[in-house]
C-alpha cells in the first residue's frame, strides 16, 4: 500500500501552543498516522512561543506582503512532528494568548490571523513548493475551516485535493461582519447562502462545513447531535443536508505520555497489578491541594477550563449537599471569572475539604488523575472529551454527564455492567444537579465496596484508548476520498 501526503492545519499544537484538546490532538494523530502509511505535515502559525521553542526552523518561502505584513513560511521538526510555520509577525506576535489578549477579549484581526494561516494551506496544496503535494488537506475547527472555501473558489483548472474538516467544538464558529470578504480574499459571489455567508455575516466554520469533502466529529454521538437544534448552534440544517459526508471517529490520547506505569509527573508509579501503590499518589494529591490527609475520603478530582458547558456552575450548586457526606474535591481549572471566585471561596468555606488552584499546570493535572478516587466531567455538552480518557488509563474512575463522546467512552456502573464486569464509570443524565449527586452517590456506595470499586479501575485501565483505531479509521477516510478523486 503507498503511503499517502496529508497537510494538517492546526491554530495549536502541544506542546508548542496549547488551550486545550485540540492541541493534544493536533499532535497525536500525525504519529499515529504515520503507522496507517500517511505522512503528516502540519501548518500552525508563528506564534512566538512556536518560534522560540523551534530554533532551526528553516525558511522555504518568502511569502512577500501577505495579509498586511511580510511573511515567511518555515520547515521544521519538533518531538517527532513535521511542521509548516507561517512567520507572520503582524499577525501572531502579541501580548495575549493565541486568540484572545489577557483579559478574554478576541483580537479584531482574528479573521486576517486565521485566514491567512487557511489560504496559506490552499497555496501550498496548489503547488507553492516545488517539491511537496499533498494528497489531502485535514483542517482542524474554526480557524482553519476556510481551507476547502478557498479551494473550492480558486481559479478553474488549479490543484485541489480531498478536504476533511474536523469540528472539535460547534460552539466556537469564528463569526464576522460581512464587510471582511475582500480583506480574507474571496470573491463577491462567495457570500450566499450556498457559500460563506452565515445570517448575515461570514461564517468560517459554516464555510468549511459547506464546501469540505468530508466532516469529522470527534464522537460518533456528537455527530448525531449536532444535527439537532438543541447542540447544532444554528448549523443544524447545513449539518442535516450533508449528513451523508458527517461521520464521527472518537479521539484517542497520547498512550506514552498518559502511562501511570512510566509518568514521571507523578510521585509513584502503579499499572493495573500494582493498584495498591496508587494511594501514594492520593496522599500526594491532599498534600498539593492542602486537603487532610485521609486515606479513606472520597476523592473528587476535576480538571477543566472553568465555564457554562462544563458544567461547573452544578457542582457549585451541589456543594451544600455533596460536602455533607464526608467528601474531597481537588479543582484545577480557569476560565469564567465569576466561577474561580466562587470556588476559591468555596475552598475557603470547606478548608481540608475542598482545594483549589485556578489556571493550568501540566504536573497538577497528572497528578489529579493518578490521585483522584473519581474524576467528575458535569459537562452539558462534549463533543469528545480528552479528560475522561486520561481518568480511564489512571484508575481514576469516571463520573460523567450523558452527552457527546462521554457516553461513547464511558459504559455505565449500573447493576447489570456491575454484574458482567464491563462498567467502566458512572453516567447521569439528564444535566442537573439532582443527577449528578445521584451519580456520584452511586459511585461512593460502589467505592464502599473495595473489590467492585478495584475491578471498575481495572476495567478503565485495560480499555484502550489509544489512537490506533481512530488513526485506522481516518487513513482509510483518506484513502476513500483519494480514490473517488481519482475516479477509482
Amino acid at each position: 500500500m503507498s503511503r499517502i501526503s496529508s497537510l494538517a492545519v492546526a491554530s495549536e499544537i502541544a506542546p508548542l501552543i496549547k488551550t486545550g484538546g485540540l492541541a493534544d490532538v493536533a499532535a497525536a494523530l500525525p504519529v499515529a498516522l504515520a503507522a496507517e502509511g500517511v505522512d503528516t505535515t502540519t501548518l500552525v502559525p508563528g506564534y512566538p512561543v512556536v518560534l522560540a521553542a523551534l530554533p532551526e526552523a528553516r525558511p522555504i518561502c518568502d511569502l512577500g506582503h501577505y495579509f498586511g505584513g511580510p511573511a515567511r513560511l518555515l520547515a521544521a521538526s519538533c518531538d517527532g512532528l513535521d511542521l509548516f510555520v507561517l512567520e507572520a509577525p503582524h499577525l501572531y506576535v502579541r501580548e495575549g494568548g493565541p486568540y484572545g489578549d489577557f483579559h478574554g477579549a478576541d483580537y479584531p484581526d482574528n479573521h486576517l490571523r486565521f485566514a491567512a494561516l487557511a489560504r496559506l494551506a490552499c497555496m501550498i496544496a496548489q503547488g507553492l513548493l516545488p517539491d511537496y503535494a499533498p494528497d489531502i488537506l485535514h483542517a482542524h475547527d474554526w480557524q482553519a475551516a476556510l481551507v476547502p472555501a478557498y479551494l473550492h473558489y480558486a481559479e478553474i483548472g488549479a490543484r485541489r485535493p480531498p478536504t476533511v474538516l474536523t469540528i472539535h467544538n460547534l460552539a466556537f464558529q469564528g463569526k464576522f461582519e460581512k464587510n471582511i470578504l475582500g480583506d480574507i480574499g474571496l470573491p463577491p459571489e462567495s457570500f450566499s447562502i450556498h457559500g460563506v455567508e452565515f445570517y448575515g455575516g461570514v461564517g468560517f466554520l459554516k464555510a468549511g462545513l459547506q464546501f469540505a469533502d468530508r466532516i469529522t466529529t470527534v464522537s460518533p454521538a456528537y455527530a448525531a447531535e449536532i444535527m439537532t437544534s438543541e447542540f447544532g448552534m444554528g448549523l443544524e440544517g447545513l449539518l442535516r443536508a450533508r449528513a451523508a459526508h458527517v461521520v464521527g471517529i472518537l479521539n484517542g490520547v497520547d498512550a506514552k505520555t498518559w502511562d501511570p506505569f512510566t509518568d514521571a509527573r507523578i510521585p509513584v508509579h502503579y499499572n493495573q497489578a500494582s493498584l495498591s501503590q496508587r494511594s501514594k499518589n492520593k496522599s500526594a494529591l491532599q498534600q498539593a491541594f492542602d486537603l487532610e490527609p485521609d486515606a479513606q475520603a472520597f476523592l473528587i478530582g476535576v480538571v477543566s477550563r472553568l465555564s457554562w458547558q462544563k458544567g461547573l456552575d452544578l457542582l457549585l450548586e451541589a456543594l451544600p449537599e455533596i460536602m455533607r457526606s464526608g467528601v474531597q474535591i481537588a479543582l484545577l481549572g480557569a476560565g469564567d471569572k465569576a466561577l474561580e471566585s466562587d470556588f476559591l471561596e468555596a475552598a475557603r468555606n470547606y478548608p481540608g475539604k475542598i482545594g483549589v488552584k485556578i489556571g493550568y499546570d501540566e504536573n497538577a493535572s497528572h497528578l489529579v488523575q493518578a490521585g483522584a478516587d473519581v474524576f467528575l466531567v458535569p459537562s452539558r455538552f462534549e463533543p469528545c472529551g480528552l479528560t475522561q480518557l486520561y481518568a480511564l488509563r489512571y484508575g481514576a474512575v469516571p463520573v460523567v454527564a450523558r452527552v457527546g463522546g462521554l457516553q461513547d467512552t464511558i459504559i455505565d456502573a449500573n447493576e447489570m455492567a456491575l454484574e458482567a464486569g464491563v462498567a467502566t464509570g458512572f453516567q447521569f443524565s439528564p444535566v442537573t444537579v439532582d443527577a449528578m449527586i445521584a451519580a456520584l452517590r452511586r459511585a461512593r456506595n460502589v467505592f464502599a465496596d473495595k473489590a467492585r470499586w478495584r475491578r471498575l479501575q481495572s476495567n478503565g485501565m485495560k480499555t484502550d484508548v489509544s489512537w490506533r483505531e481512530p488513526a485506522r479509521r481516518y487513513a482509510e477516510l483518506y484513502r476513500e476520498l483519494i480514490r473517488q478523486r481519482c475516479g477509482v
